[in-house]
């Protein structure tokens, strides 16, 4: 049985948060969350977090132990960009996109 969170619009690059998310794919789910601990990056936060819920998601809404789940797919997606301009020399304008992403972790009692 799958169980999954979503985090949505965390306002980090997706492609800073795909290094976190990399290094727990695969994993029993309460090793990646200690994984996570030792990881001293923002988005290990947003991940971490994401982790939990999908837990309590299994808890809760399945019934499911969480020694027997394990990281089936963790990914992050990129999100909405907030377009900015900075003044630039001789009047013109330099863009500035603020990124965000969303995190996904699937979590599966499957071997």
């Amino acid at each position: 049985m799958e169980v999954q969170a979503i985090t949505r619009n965390v306002r980090m690059s997706a492609q800073k948060m795909r290094e976190v998310t990399r290094q727990i794919q695969g994993l029993p789910a309460l090793a990646a969350q200690a994984a996570l601990q030792a990881v001293p990056r923002k988005s290990a936060f947003w991940v971490a977090k994401t982790l939990k819920s999908a837990l309590a998601n299994a808890e809760n809404n399945r019934d499911l132990k969480p020694e027997s789940l394990r990281v089936k797919e963790a990914v992050a997606g990129t999100g909405a960009t907030l377009k900015r301009f900075i003044p630039k020399a001789r009047g013109s304008a330099g863009p500035i996109r603020k990124r965000t992403c969303h995190i996904k972790i699937v979590l599966s009692d499957q071997a």
